[in-house]
């Protein structure tokens, strides 16, 4: 195993991640991905990321260095994808605990490096807000990504940063980020969608889904949850795009504030500073808050499904949407798996967006 690839943010980046490795290295090149088990409420209920601490069954085949497997399981009332993910990607995934700051996480990419004989280290972001400047609007999770550029500095190992489907996660507006970014190297591609392909059917990320759906073709104007502006997937949106990690650093003023952070608390405050909010403390009000009520009645059996999602359709079609993310319609509609099935019953192993 020579190959270290670091999903910058958690969440879908893990799944990019191995669309990418699939393109520098061929999807049956041996390697190892390290992820945050750092997820959106709907699958942790707990705000914040999880560390080593909140699992059982993790493999540590070296000091500093935990694996998660198909056999791990987050304590409750914690949840994780990861385990999942693990049983259903190729590669094997390695944990970042934020816990420790970027001096923790340093340690824990050193250790990684060592175990796999990596000579460089690939950090990969889907959408661009690892690029973040702090201040724009958008703006919604930068500590994560900002927390890996940190570490890579302190490791002292050759780093290369990827960014894939610029703009795609909506955090740094489009014209900003392009600015920011060199022009793409390549595109991904339908084949470097295919080692990840079944996972689109129960995970939520919809970055990552919106990246898979362009690698693969797929055009036109996509609705996403919490955003009323569509997002547009066209010839740019597989694109992916190298940075330095210098650069990458240099252009983020968050990653550069926690070179010395120690702990998670040193980090969050750190955003405070730079970025004027904490994610994390989001979380914790929206956990507090709860759920939001569903917006309508939904019927067991799925007989109201039809009428419902013909009107759900004909909605987004006046606003000139031609796609929609599963999570969208999931979140629009209150779907339960069941209805998912009698909505798009191959889309979990073929197309990670519904038409509208």
């Amino acid at each position: 195993m020579k190959r270290l690839l670091i999903a910058a943010g958690g969440g879908g980046d893990v799944i990019a991640a191995v669309m990418l490795h699939a393109a520098l290295y061929g999807p049956a090149a041996p390697a190892l991905v390290l992820t945050y088990a750092w997820e959106r409420l709907v699958v942790d209920p707990l705000p914040g990321p999880r560390g080593r601490a909140d699992f059982t069954g993790l493999d540590s085949p070296a000091p500093r260095l935990d694996l998660v497997t198909a056999r791990t399981a987050p304590i409750p009332p914690a949840g994780s994808s990861l385990p999942r993910l693990a049983a259903e990607l190729p590669l094997p995934l390695g944990l970042l605990d934020p816990y420790g700051g970027a001096a923790g996480l340093a340690r824990t990419v050193a250790a990684a490096a060592r175990h796999c004989g990596a000579t460089h280290v690939d950090v990969v972001d889907v959408g661009g807000d690892i690029l973040s400047d702090g201040t724009e609007p958008t703006l919604r999770s930068p500590l994560g990504d900002a927390l890996v550029l940190a570490a890579c500095v302190r490791t002292r190992l050759p780093t290369r940063v990827w960014v894939t489907g610029p703009a795609l996660d909506r955090e740094v507006p489009a014209r900003e980020l392009f600015a920011r970014l060199p022009p793409a190297g390549f595109a991904l591609g339908a084949a470097h969608v295919e080692p990840v392909r079944r996972v689109f059917g129960w995970h939520p990320s919809e970055a990552s889904a919106m990246l898979a759906a362009a690698a693969r073709g797929v055009r036109g104007r996509c609705g996403i949850r919490d955003v009323p502006e569509p997002l547009r997937l066209d010839d740019r949106s597989a694109g992916v795009h190298r940075l330095s990690l210098a650069r990458a650093v240099a252009l983020n003023p968050l990653a550069r504030r926690l070179a010395d952070s120690a702990g998670l608390d040193d980090a969050e405050q750190a955003s405070l500073e730079v970025c004027g909010f904490s994610e994390v403390a989001r979380e914790r009000a929206r956990a507090a808050a709860g759920p939001p009520p569903p917006a309508v009645a939904v019927s067991p059996d799925g007989a109201d499904l039809p009428a419902r999602l013909a009107d759900w359709r004909a909605a987004l079609r006046r606003e000139g949407v031609t796609l929609a993310t599963r999570r969208r319609a999931v979140e629009d509609l209150t779907l339960g798996p069941a209805d998912l099935r009698r909505i798009a019953p191959s889309a979990g192993s073929a197309f990670p967006l519904l038409t509208v």
